[in-house]
């Protein structure tokens, strides 16, 4: 039987990497993902995996060598954080056009200025659109699952794809929780040998990021976009088969205590898990509140997240990031033009919190819940650009 095991969550998900029989790591160290790659460089060298572990001279680097690691046809897994994910952006959209399937676990951060080395969103935001599948990961074992997870997802066939987990930095990396580790027998069951689509080999060449001129390039971005949609069926599988083999269940759009709800809160990242403490001691004193958690960033799961918003009236949207001169938060943004078209459109309260890692507590999403009721109580439509930083100090 699994066991539970109490233990750093970065040390899990390299343990998970590990387990995953990786064949390249390429990494550059950043707070505050550094002890998952440390431990991977301690597991090759004590020969506990066999894998090449590079240590590159920048986050470039790193994205550079994975992808000719997987280029090669080997199972590659890097990880960054912020400032380090801003040095590998170039390539980082290189790796999903060339639809090569590696695995980078994000631990999320602030981009700087000012600098800070704590959590928020603002960096996975900046590659919302490189056209990599995207995942949440709330906590520890979520995390530890959804590496298994990744490389499943990533290398199918039908896929051929690169997959970022994101996971909140401190809140999740450094926390010491009870994790359920997998079985070898586990593993086996769950994620097959890497077989690479395309690979390059001098036997059989083939070109891989070749120039394209405009006559097709409009062509192949489509190509990739239908590429990413088309993960969706192989994104649901592979959450299904998880399930099956460990019990724990993950899906696009998870809802909690959300039967009669009017009003739910909508998260990303381990806020979920504090909104979920203030949706008990609201619904202790009677109020029709539930949350909602957006697991699957992209591609987007836009019928999953209308099913749920059915009956809503208010939906509260808690974004970590700010579009500097638009309308608030992007998740909020992403919210709107999701629902614009339906017959159903709750009103939309969007709070801006927990920047570099300001703590919010279940009582501050009590208060967002109250703000929002005076707003709707007001009578006037909550307007888009009407989004409110909370708790900042006047």
């Amino acid at each position: 039987m699994p066991k539970r095991i109490g233990i750093e969550n970065s040390i899990a998900a390299a343990d998970a990497v590990a387990m995953a029989n990786v064949d390249v790591v390429a990494a550059y160290p950043i707070t505050p993902q550094t002890h998952i790659v440390e431990h991977l460089a301690e597991l090759v060298a004590d020969g506990e995996l066999d894998a090449e572990f590079i240590p590159v001279e920048s986050e470039h680097s790193a994205m550079s060598v994975c992808c000719g690691s997987s280029a090669m046809g080997a199972r590659t897994f890097t990880c960054t954080s912020a400032q380090g994910l801003a040095l590998m952006n170039e390539i980082v959209f290189i790796a999903a056009s060339l639809r090569l399937p590696i695995v980078m676990i994000l631990a999320n951060r602030s981009l700087s200025g000012p600098l800070s080395i704590w959590n928020d969103h603002t960096d996975v935001m900046s590659v919302r659109d490189c056209g990599w599948i995207q995942v949440f990961a709330d906590n520890g074992q979520e995390l530890f699952d959804h590496v298994l997870y990744a490389f499943r997802v990533a290398e199918d066939p039908a896929v051929s794809m690169p997959v970022m987990i994101n996971i909140d930095g401190f809140i999740v990396t450094h926390v010491i929780e009870a994790i359920e580790y997998w079985e070898k027998e586990q593993v086996a069951r769950y994620l097959p040998a890497f077989k690479p689509v395309n690979a390059l080999n001098p036997d059989a060449p083939i070109t891989m990021g070749a120039f394209g001129i405009p006559n097709i390039f409009s062509e192949t971005k489509k190509a990739q976009d239908e590429a990413l949609l088309a993960s969706k069926p192989v994104i649901m599988k592979a959450w299904d088969e998880l399930a099956k083999v460990t019990g724990r269940s993950y899906k696009p759009v998870e809802t909690y205590k959300l039967e009669g709800a009017e009003t739910a809160f909508l998260t990303m990242g381990s806020f979920g898990e504090t909104a979920s403490i203030a949706v008990d001691r609201l619904r202790s004193q009677g109020k029709a509140v539930g949350q909602i958690r957006l697991r699957l960033w992209r591609p987007f799961p836009f019928d999953e997240l209308r099913e749920a918003v059915k009956g809503v009236k208010k939906l509260v949207v808690i974004d970590r990031a700010i579009s500097y001169g638009g309308p608030g938060g992007p998740v909020a943004s992403e919210i709107r033009a999701a629902l614009y078209q339906e017959t159903h459109q709750p009103a939309i309260a969007n709070f801006l919190a927990g920047f570099a890692g300001r703590d919010v507590t279940p009582e501050d999403f009590i208060t967002m819940y109250e703000k929002t009721e005076e707003l709707a109580a007001a009578g006037a439509p909550i307007r888009q650009e009407d989004y409110l930083f909370y708790g900042v100090r006047e």
